[in-house]
């Protein structure tokens, strides 16, 4: 059951998009909703000149555009081609998302309804590759949140598998709302990934998103619809508390995740970067919450960007690894990064 309220305030939409159903679809379960027409979903100037207080407004703005660019850009993780896919932005406000240092103050969620062209470009890939390729969808925003307002997700995950020989989809997320991944029809091409932080990170830090005990039900859930499980605990922040936090993460991860799944679990762990454009926002947006900067544990990294030191890190790095291997021993780490 959908129990999670999406206040979009403002519809801003290009022209073109009114050819496409998604977009009728769409006016139709917001008919209240102010509807703005664009020229452009990449530039919207009354919105890039809104202050960074305002930041917490603009995520309840939704764009509806056409997807424009359709460059594959290799990977190395999970996946082997992070793809540009049927949207871009977030409606959760997650203080570090490297999607606020990418757009700024226009990370609101721009949803593409051009979605069979997005596709059929990504079955023509797979197709025309002799390799079993894994695809990651969901590197630029949340797909299950974003199915609350689209409701594709299912049919667009069933269009790949039955246009394709092979290659594999994998995309992230922070929300419980796994339901339209019960009934894919082949499991084994689908690598759905729960992203997870100790409560209290999520409860400062990743506003908007489902709680921990939400998203570990989702991994129960997602292992009895079939699935292996894949988890991320990302991103790792190191803060005062950080022993306490992420051993009461795992100790609960373990009481709460059916035994069963235990040994079959693969681990990704990504530490948190941070931005001075993550800053000027968060100070003015959130003036209440938590610092995340730390001149202590942090040094700079290009024009304006952050990363842990290196002895920061891997002192971070062998206290996670440590607890995969106290509370799941027989787990797979992917990689730590």
């Amino acid at each position: 059951m959908n129990d999670y309220k999406i206040n979009i305030s403002k519809i801003y939409y290009e022209k073109n998009a009114l050819e496409f159903d998604l977009t009728k679809n769409i006016f139709d379960e917001y008919k209240n909703i102010e509807k703005i027409p664009i020229e452009s979903h990449n530039n919207i100037e009354e919105l890039r000149k809104s202050e960074n207080k305002d930041f917490g407004k603009l995520k309840n703005i939704l764009v509806l555009g056409t997807r424009k660019t359709f460059k594959y850009v290799e990977n190395h993780k999970i996946s082997d081609f992070l793809v540009p896919f049927t949207s871009s932005g977030c409606y959760a406000m997650c203080m570090y998302c490297y999607l606020v240092c990418n757009f700024n103050k226009c990370s609101y969620l721009r949803l593409f309804v051009n979605q069979k062209q997005i596709l059929d470009k990504l079955v023509k890939h797979a197709n025309n590759s002799l390799t079993e390729y894994t695809y990651e969808i969901g590197s630029n925003s949340d797909l299950l949140l974003e199915n609350l307002i689209s409701k594709n997700l299912y049919n667009n995950i069933e269009y790949f598998l039955q246009n394709t020989k092979h290659g594999k989809l994998t995309f992230p997320s922070k929300f419980k709302y796994i339901e339209p991944l019960k009934d894919i029809s082949d499991k084994s091409r689908l690598l759905p990934r729960i992203s997870l932080n100790p409560e209290n990170i999520i409860n400062k830090v990743e506003f908007r998103t489902s709680n921990l005990i939400d998203r570990l039900h989702a991994i129960n859930s997602l292992y009895y619809f079939g699935y292996k499980p894949y988890i991320l605990i990302a991103p790792v922040i190191i803060t005062d508390n950080f022993e306490e936090d992420y051993n009461e993460l795992f100790s609960t991860m373990h009481a709460l995740l059916d035994k069963k799944l235990h040994d079959k679990i693969t681990f990704e762990v990504i530490f948190m970067t941070y931005s001075y454009v993550h800053r000027k926002i968060n100070e003015e947006a959130f003036p209440k919450a938590i610092n995340l900067y730390s001149e202590k544990l942090m040094t700079s990294r290009g024009v304006g960007k952050y990363h842990y030191k290196m002895q920061v890190k891997d002192y971070g790095k062998n206290y996670i690894e440590h607890l995969i291997k106290v509370f799941f021993p027989k787990a797979t780490i992917k990689y730590i990064v």
